[in-house]
């Protein structure tokens, strides 16, 4: 096992991370010369070489290279994420249906990779409480700023799927109602295993997702349930403010997070979590104590 970019560990293959049917994803990964490469069409180990940067249209080269390890399909610029995004989620929390989008942040330093570890926090000493939430993840591909709703989509580079991890103890009662700090730890970001082009997934709200911990289903909904699309946080977000290339924007989890389960379950050492989005497919990571 070898340390990823971000401090994680990488303890599943390319392979069981990624999966098949992936002729249309857009990897980052490290090859055999511990060389950071863009590829598409990952298969056997190997994926074809993407000529160019991520933001500037690769091209495929009619290389392969060896994929030694996954990254994050994305090195953000920035990470905002919402919060309370689904009718279902805020049902079984008790909240009343946000009139405005709930927005926070996450440090780039949040950022894993699929197969990465997520560590339980040390610093957290009556009990971490961490917790899972499966989101769909926007990736801007173009600067954008004052963006009208009806021409939001045009921004996305693409789409990848994301884990907020949260130590809800943290996010409720230590950071002095702000929730960046609960939500912020190193490896509480995991993304990946690819990123999807915006011209594959035309209808963002159309997609399932779900979360399996230990092969157990947790979360299972579909993104039609938003109660802000995708389209209207792109607006919204971009108001009065510019959202650079390689911004990522969570856009929410569905129910059946692990605080809101009775009795509550919180992710413990040793544990599977998966996240799986129709048409992107299935990050998995491993938790892990400090």
């Amino acid at each position: 096992m070898e340390p990823d970019r971000y401090g994680g560990m990488v303890i599943c293959s390319p392979t069981a991370c990624l999966g098949e049917n992936n002729n249309m994803k857009i990897i980052r990964f490290l090859d055999d010369s511990r060389n950071e490469r863009l590829g598409a069409g990952y298969r056997d180990g190997s994926a074809e070489l993407l000529d160019g940067g991520l933001f500037d249209g690769p091209v495929p080269t009619g290389r392969r290279a060896v994929v030694d390890a996954l990254l994050a399909p994305v090195a953000p610029a920035n990470i905002f994420c919402i919060g309370l995004n689904y009718r279902e989620h805020a049902r079984e929390t008790g909240a009343g249906l946000p009139r405005h989008p709930v927005v926070f942040m996450k440090p780039t330093t949040a950022v894993a990779g699929p197969g990465g570890a997520i560590p339980l926090p040390k610093c957290c000493t009556r009990g971490p409480e961490v917790d899972f939430e499966a989101e769909l993840a926007v990736v801007i591909g173009r600067t954008a700023k004052d963006v009208a709703e009806e021409h939001a989509l045009d921004y996305v580079l693409g789409y990848t799927a994301a884990n907020d991890i949260s130590a809800r103890k943290w996010q409720k009662h230590a950071g002095g109602g702000q929730w960046v700090r609960g939500k912020g730890f190193d490896g509480f970001c995991p993304l990946g295993p690819a990123l999807v082009t915006a011209d594959e997934i035309p209808d963002p709200q159309a997609l399932g997702i779900r979360t399996l911990l230990n092969g157990r289903v947790m979360q299972e909904s579909s993104t039609a349930d938003m109660i802000f699309p995708v389209a209207r946080l792109i607006s919204f977000l971009s108001q009065d403010t510019t959202l650079l290339p390689g911004t990522l924007i969570l856009t929410g989890t569905p129910p059946g997070v692990g605080f809101a389960r009775k009795p509550p379950l919180f992710l413990a050492d040793g544990d599977q979590i998966a996240i799986e989005i129709e048409g992107i497919g299935q990050l998995k990571n491993f938790v892990i104590t400090r």
